[in-house]
């Protein structure tokens, strides 16, 4: 497809025909990205369809719950009965806990007063609260947990995966021994305060002639990497090249309206390249749409600013838009979340891709949708 939402680069390998499996991108958006993920996993371990993904491809926030999740994996029976035995204790409550406390502002106050970059103590918190000196090896084999982030020097993607992590203009570092704390690190390392995230490797690491065209220091030995969304704000670029079924959970912002824009130089670039991104995103949201109205792809498209009623489910869950845009509009941080909008958050996610499968992917889908916190509603 010339309108394809990703482009080939050259490493890619030949692919006469995509593999008939599925994967899921989960895209960035802070805290509020992280806690409406969960509820989008939690629909889709309930409804079976999880345990079937071969492919989890994460940028920015969504690659701290993918982290989680990957973690977690390997003690998950993925069966319905097990939601509050097994998926509530052992992923949910985490990063729940985590969701209450703000890390973003004393990383930033700390990094520009004491040694140590902004990068390094972010890291710190994920692992001290989440990871626990974990790393990438400690991912299942199955399914692929891809966390992206972007080289700031070659601007391409940099990926971070059990098997190996590339760039494929640098090269490829083969069973990367990496903290899983700095590979979501350096996906969340959103800017402009959060950015740069800062990987000091070898030369000798990296596989003989595996980058293209930047196979040297210093691109091998300090790569300069920043937030996964810069590249591909919807984690799509490994998805959608090789699965067949692609399912994308946008819990991305959108840039507001400014009746008085600043004119200094530095504020108003910064505003100049936030209407560019925005454009990008919008752009490469639509061709994901088009694919599936097309039916040149399977799968399913939800985002956090999707208006539930355009889906037409008679039974779909309550979620008046004007609640859900509350959501949508918490500011992207890694700023404490009270209970209450964490639980109407992952409410949100469990209805907009309950609609959302039901709409377009399986009808019958079971068990019957309801809101993980009923108290709350969304």
């Amino acid at each position: 497809m010339t309108d394809a939402p990703v482009v080939g680069i050259p490493s890619d390998p030949e692919i006469e025909r995509l593999d008939a499996t599925a994967a899921l991108c989960l895209s960035g958006g802070g805290y509020r990205a992280m806690v409406f993920h969960v509820g989008v996993l939690w629909r889709l371990y309930e409804t079976g369809l999880l345990a079937g993904v071969k492919r989890i491809s994460s940028v920015s926030g969504g690659s701290i719950t993918a982290g989680v999740l990957a973690l977690q994996w390997r003690e998950l029976s993925f069966r319905p009965d097990t939601i509050k035995s097994e998926f509530i204790p052992k992923f949910v409550a985490p990063l729940r806990a985590f969701a209450g406390v703000t890390i973003d502002a004393e990383s930033v106050i700390l990094g520009a007063l004491l040694p140590g970059s902004i990068g390094d103590r972010i890291a710190s918190a994920y692992d001290e609260h989440l990871f626990h000196g974990r790393t990438l090896q400690d991912m299942p084999d199955e399914p692929r947990f891809v966390i992206n982030a972007t080289n700031v020097q070659s601007g391409v993607l940099w990926r971070f995966m059990k098997p190996y992590m590339r760039d494929y203009r640098v090269g490829k570092v083969s069973k990367p021994n990496i903290a899983l704390a700095q590979a979501v690190a350096a996906s969340s390392a959103f800017p402009p305060v959060l950015s740069p995230f800062e990987l000091r490797l070898r030369d000798s690491d990296f596989e003989l002639n595996s980058g293209t065209d930047l196979q040297r220091p210093p691109f091998t030995t300090r790569v300069v990497l920043s937030d996964g969304g810069v590249y591909d704000n919807l984690g799509l670029e490994t998805a959608w090249k090789r699965h067949e079924t692609v399912f994308v959970s946008d819990a991305g912002g959108k840039i507001e309206a400014e009746e008085k824009p600043e004119t200094d130089w530095a504020r108003h670039s910064y505003r100049v390249l936030n209407l560019i991104d925005n454009q990008v995103r919008s752009l490469r949201k639509r061709q994901v749409i088009d694919s599936f109205k097309s039916k040149a792809r399977k799968g399913a498209y939800w985002g956090i600013r999707t208006d539930i009623a355009d889906y037409a489910l008679p039974d779909a869950l309550d979620c008046p838009l004007a609640r859900t845009m509350q959501l949508a509009e918490l500011p992207t941080r890694l700023k404490r979340l009270d209970d209450t909008t964490q639980e109407r958050l992952i409410n949100w996610g469990y209805a907009v891709c309950d609609a959302a499968l039901r709409a377009h992917v399986d009808a019958t889908l079971q068990p019957k949708p309801a809101f993980p916190y009923p108290n709350s509603g969304v």
